[in-house]
Formats: C-alpha cells, structure tokens, sequence
C-alpha cells in the first residue's frame, strides 16, 4: 500500500505522521508533499516531494492537510491515479458527491465516495458530533444554540506562534492590562487573529456573510446538518477565539423532540465510542489525548426538551489528524482501498 501525505510538515501534518505511526497504520511506503519551498528537504527520513502532475498516480490512499486551495488543485488528480483521498480542508465537505464522515458517529457515509474523496469535518464541529450523535439517538436533536472557545491553534502554527509571542509583552504590564486595555493590546502586533488575543477574547473568527455570521460559524450549522442526517437542523451559532494554545470546547444548548432523562443522558454519552465524561473539561488538560471530553451536562431551566453540556477536544488530534487517519483506517477495514477513485 502506498500512502501519500500532503502537507506533511504543518502543524496537522506533523500530527498526522504521528498517529500514523502510534496507530501502526499498515502502509507499505509513505510519500510526502509539501510546499515547492520544503520540497527535497528530509523528514522523518523521508525526502519532500513536489506536488506535480508526474509525481501525485500510483497511491492507495492520499491524507490532504495543505489548506483549500491545493485540495481542489490536486485531491481529484489523486482520485484519478487510484487513490482514495482524504480531505481535512474545507474545500469538499459540502459536496454531494463527497461524505463527510467523522469515525464514530456516520462511518457508514464512506461508502458514498462518489469521486473518490472523503471529507473530514471542520475542527470545531467535530468536538460537537460525538455528544450530540450519543443523544440525538435517544430524543431526536430539532435546535442547537453553540457557542465556540476555539484555540490559537485552530488557525495552525502560526496561530499559536502569534499568542505565544504576545503573551510575554503584556504580563510585564499587569497594571497596563487592568486600566489601559487598548494601549495594552496595541503594544503587540496581529495577523493572524483579528484581535490581540493574550488576555483577552475575540469574538470574531472567520469571514463575515452578509447576514453577519461568519464561514466558520456557517460550518457548524451546515456540517452538523449534514454529518448528522438532519437537512433541517435549526443551529444558532457563535465562534470566539481565546487564548488557548491547543483545545477546542463548546457550550452547547441542545433541544430534542422527546423528553430528555438526565440519568440516561449520562449513560448515553459514557457509552459513545471515543467520549469520555468529566466534571469540569478543560481544553489544558484535554490537550493532547485522542478522547473528546463532555461535561456540564444539565438540564435547561426554562424548556424540559433541552439539554445544556460543555464539550472539550483536542484540535489537532481528533478535530483533525486522528480522524483522518481513523478514516483512512475505515478505507483499509471496508475494502475500500482505491476503490472509491473514479475509472480513469
């Protein structure tokens, strides 16, 4: 089996070699793309490979994490020479053709690669999927009111190199943070975040539409809908960006068609491969475990049909690099190993 990484060196990537590894996953060679820049440069004793028309045929499997852009240049050019392609990007998720499958709640979508192509969620949906896939087969989910605390990290490497950079600037000043607020933050440049994001919070994240919700609070109304198998799931949401190194969490207020019973809300969520319950998650001490993490889980104050919970998970791993390759591994155990990839 020949296996392909593209975008292999980002902070994704890496993670992806990683489990790769950690989970023994039974490729026989390993190949990986990067940017023209890294290209021929050795990793993991592995040479860079370019991405061109001469180099992307002859795969099994193809694991994309190098942004939209190069997914929809070279994904369908991978399916084309016999793989079957994993995307972490957003480029394919909202494709018909294309099922966006996170492992443990719609494995059976992949059988739909139409084009030989199988999404992976957006890292901050996917934390939400596993809790509300536990409970929306007990009571029917009908509304989702989700508000995100999503990690610098959510933005890459340099996400979390921008924070890491203002962090010490600002605590020589506690005196500035505390009265002077806006010179504190103006003490330290930003790109990356829209915001100054050490000490602080910023509540916008993404583009904006012309409803004044932006692309990355979009993802969690038309991913939910989608991974779930629920076209006319009503989701309000909102997606801040804290000052968090790694960890996505959420504050998610759920509503469902029968009566929710808290004693058997608990046992569902406990019994859901690859969630754990916890009193108090935390995306500090949930970073770098494969798990997601709930939590809070109450009942609504003013709608009996409701649930409120708090969700934690680790970006990089699940939200990401664990669940491509434990789509990957899905590929391998359905016999579905360039299968997908359309006649050439």
């Amino acid at each position: 089996m020949r296996l392909a990484i593209v975008g292999a060196t980002g902070a994704v990537g890496t993670v992806m070699r990683e489990q790769l590894r950690k989970r023994a996953f039974p490729a026989d060679e390993v190949v990986l793309f990067a940017s023209e820049r890294s290209a021929g440069k050795v990793v993991d004793g592995l040479t860079i490979q370019p991405l061109r028309d001469d180099t992307v045929t002859g795969f099994d499997i193809a694991l994309f994490s190098a942004g939209g852009s190069t997914s929809k240049a070279w994904a369908e050019k991978f399916a084309a020479g016999g793989a079957t392609v994993v995307d972490n990007s957003s480029a394919w998720r909202m494709d018909p053709d294309v099922p966006l499958i996170v492992s443990e709640v719609n494995p059976d979508a992949i059988e739909d690669a139409r084009k030989g192509i199988i999404a992976n969620p957006n890292c901050t949906t996917m934390v939400a999927m596993l809790p509300l896939k536990a409970l929306h087969d007990r009571y029917g989910l009908t509304d989702m009111v989700a508000t995100s605390f999503q990690a610098a990290g959510g933005a890459g490497q340099k996400g979390i190199d921008e924070l890491a950079a203002q962090i010490a600037p600002l605590a020589a000043d506690v005196d500035l943070l505390v009265n002077d607020g806006a010179t504190a933050a103006a003490k330290v440049e930003h790109s990356v975040h829209n915001a100054t994001l050490a000490f602080n919070v910023v509540p916008l994240l993404g583009d904006l539409d012309d409803q004044g919700y932006t692309d990355e609070e979009m993802k969690l109304q038309n991913e939910s809908r989608k991974i779930l198998s629920i076209p006319q799931l009503r989701v309000s949401p909102t997606c801040v960006r804290v000052p968090v190194m790694v960890g996505h969490a959420i504050a998610v207020r759920a509503t469902f068609t029968k009566l929710p019973d808290l004693d058997e809300a608990h046992e569902a969520l406990v019994a859901f491969p690859g969630l754990v319950l916890d009193d108090v998650p935390t995306p500090l001490e949930w970073a770098g475990r494969d798990e997601t993490v709930v939590g809070r889980v109450r009942r609504d104050l003013s709608d009996p049909h409701t649930l409120n919970l708090f969700v934690v998970g680790d970006n990089l791993l699940k939200g990401a690099a664990l669940n491509t390759v434990q789509i990957a591994e899905l590929v391998v155990d359905r016999g579905l190993v360039g299968s997908a990839a359309p006649a050439a």
